[in-house]
């Protein structure tokens, strides 16, 4: 039983910590910016693919890869940024904004497949993630507790961001009433772009640290987009706290399932979602509106 119990374990917190560090730029989105991002695996799988090309054809080191990544997800994103969701911040319906992210998604698809050819990207791993660590109790995969780290570092560097600094502040004030904020001086336009800019970012990191689990490869932005917005829903949008237990205990629950369970496929991830949504119908850390 304890055997069970730490090989599901480390591989569930993992699985987790990879879905919120990319779903938490969606939460923010949707919860603070009130913007249904449908796009955002897009820009995971943007960093993705700018990861392994330049792993691969440029042989840089990791995290180099996961430097240029995020980097050039952002500087890809500006143009979307400045000529589509300038259009839809606190102006347009839920509609609008979805289906103008679905049609951002099918564009990023066609020229990410016409540029870097329609097969899976390989992101190799540094020797340093390579191979078991011993945790006395069994050995796991060193890049598991990578992941789990930057799960963690994500999580907490978020919450001060949002919570503890003057940037969190502004945000909360555009968010809220942006004519009062504008009034009182805050340059709510530039706040918005950068939290788009920060969303982005976040989407590109994860899609390339949690590469091993969630494979990048030509349609990752269409196979991923509703699991992602899954973990925002149940966590309650805009809940930095929220989407990480939504996404540990999604993660827990589909790692559980496919261990136990296989041929049920993704079946008790959902079945997961149903109950948590049925308890928690705004989330599990969200607000009524």
């Amino acid at each position: 039983m304890m055997r069970t119990v730490f090989g599901i374990l480390p591989d569930a917190l993992a699985y987790g910590m990879v879905l919120f560090t990319i779903s938490i730029g969606l939460s923010i989105m949707m919860g603070l910016m009130r913007v249904v991002n449908l796009a955002h695996g897009a820009f995971a799988m943007i960093g993705g693919y700018l990861a392994s090309f330049a792993l691969v054809s440029l042989g840089v080191s990791y995290p180099v890869a996961i430097l240029i990544a995020v980097i050039g997800a952002v500087i890809i994103s500006v143009p979307f940024e400045f000529l589509l969701y300038r259009r839809i911040y606190r102006k347009s319906d839920e509609l609008t904004q979805i289906l103008l992210t679905i049609g951002i998604t099918f564009f990023i698809v066609g020229v990410a497949n016409y540029i870097f050819g329609p097969t899976s990207k390989p992101i190799p791993l540094p020797e340093l993630l390579k191979g078991p660590f011993d945790l006395g109790v069994r050995m796991i995969p060193t890049h598991r507790l990578f992941v789990i780290g930057c799960g963690v570092v994500t999580a907490v560097a978020l919450w001060l961001l949002i919570e503890k600094t003057e940037f969190g502040v502004r945000l909360r004030a555009a968010v809220d009433n942006g004519d009062m904020a504008e009034a009182l001086g805050i340059r709510t336009q530039i706040v918005y772009s950068a939290t788009f800019a920060l969303a982005v970012g976040l989407a590109a990191f994860g899609g390339v640290v949690g590469a091993e689990l969630l494979p990048v490869e030509p349609f990752y932005a269409l196979r991923y987009m509703v699991t992602f917005l899954v973990v925002v829903s149940v966590g309650g949008a805009g809940s930095v706290s929220g989407a990480l237990a939504a996404s540990l205990l999604l993660g827990l629950a589909d790692t559980t399932g496919k261990y136990l369970a296989p041929e049920f496929g993704e079946f008790f991830f959902y079945v997961a979602v149903i109950v948590i949504v049925y308890i928690f119908p705004h989330g599990l850390f969200g607000r009524a509106h």
